[in-house]
């Protein structure tokens, strides 16, 4: 019986696992270039004054300065407002005496305005982004 048929022959592609491997390393290319050159590259470096900024326009949009990135309109949230007014304070108090006088001046003046906003806020008489001239009194 073994007589009658023919032997098979078994091919066995070798080139697949060639072309899987090079496959295997472009994605993984792929998946670096983002992290190198991606949204993030397009980032300003990370700074003291970048961090500032970043916690006090977070907090100038929480008291109704700066319109809401989402909806566009100026929203008023006291509470998380308050956070990142203290979250500035805690930074004030943990970096004591490792400022220089420049980023020390920067971060009592944004404290400083802000606390001010933040009680005209809650008081009811704050401008925010909506008033006719629409600019912040907070300056950065």
């Amino acid at each position: 019986m073994s007589d009658d048929q023919p032997d098979k022959k078994i091919i066995i592609d070798e080139d697949w696992k060639s072309q899987v491997e090079a496959e295997k390393e472009k994605l993984q290319e792929e998946r670096q270039q983002p992290a190198e050159h991606g949204p993030a590259g397009d980032m300003p470096p990370a700074s003291f004054a970048m961090l500032l900024t970043s916690l006090a326009t977070e907090a100038m949009v929480c008291l109704g300065q700066i319109p809401h990135p989402m909806t566009g309109k100026p929203a008023t949230n006291l509470g998380t407002a308050k956070y990142f007014i203290d979250t500035l304070a805690v930074l004030d108090e943990k970096t004591k005496g490792n400022l220089d006088e420049g980023e020390k001046r920067a971060l009592e003046d944004l404290l400083h305005q802000l606390r001010l906003a933040y009680v005209a806020a809650k008081s009811g008489v704050i401008p925010n982004a909506d008033d006719a001239d629409g600019e912040s009194p907070i300056q950065f």
